[in-house]
């Protein structure tokens, strides 16, 4: 980690077999790797050993690398609703962990993630670990063979986007300013 880092994101892609994780250090207008890879969940234990292996690791990653920020990808509404349930109870265990130490938590639609990266909501895995990979720098041989890793970093990535987008000189912050310079647009 640079010795001038000024926060440290998590990122997480959570899930029930592998969850991926990506951390990077910010310093100014750049951001750099740290750590990336994933939380392989034994297919023989129940779901509720596993979720607790994913607290276990979450809180592992955050005594390890100590970031500021947490972010996850939003479970995307899917047909199977097991599956979703599953990975919904995946991501809150990984929302406790950081809660658990007061780390404040952003989420982001897969949609989001994948358009802040590549500039396409709907660019495949290995089209979001290739622009993680040139965004970053990452030598193709540090690249892992499970893209949940790279999904991860991409989900940090896309929360430090978001948080450095500079506010418009004189336009509205928040909602609620909005409604205070604009009360005749608001019904």
């Amino acid at each position: 980690m640079s010795a001038t880092a000024e926060k440290i994101i998590i990122g997480i892609d959570p899930g029930t077999n592998v969850m991926g994780y990506g951390i990077i250090a910010v310093a100014g207008k750049r951001a750099s790797l740290v750590s990336m890879g994933v939380i392989k969940l034994n297919h023989r234990d129940s779901h509720y050993l596993r979720l607790s292996r994913i607290f276990d690791g979450v809180l592992r990653l955050i005594g390890e690398h100590l970031p500021d920020e947490m972010a996850l990808e939003a479970p995307f509404f899917g047909k199977n609703v097991q599956s979703m349930l599953k990975l919904g109870r995946a991501q809150g265990v990984a929302m406790a962990a950081a809660l658990s130490r007061d780390i404040p938590i952003a989420e982001y639609e897969p949609r989001k993630v994948k358009m802040a990266i590549t500039g396409n909501g709907a660019a495949s895995k290995e089209q979001v670990q290739e622009m993680v990979r040139r965004i970053l720098n990452i030598p193709r041989e540090d690249l892992l063979p499970e893209l949940d890793a790279t999904d991860a970093v991409a989900v940090a990535l896309c929360h430090f986007y978001e948080r450095s987008r500079p506010t418009p000189a004189g336009g509205p912050s928040s909602w609620k300013s909005f409604i205070a310079q604009h009360p005749d647009r608001v019904k």
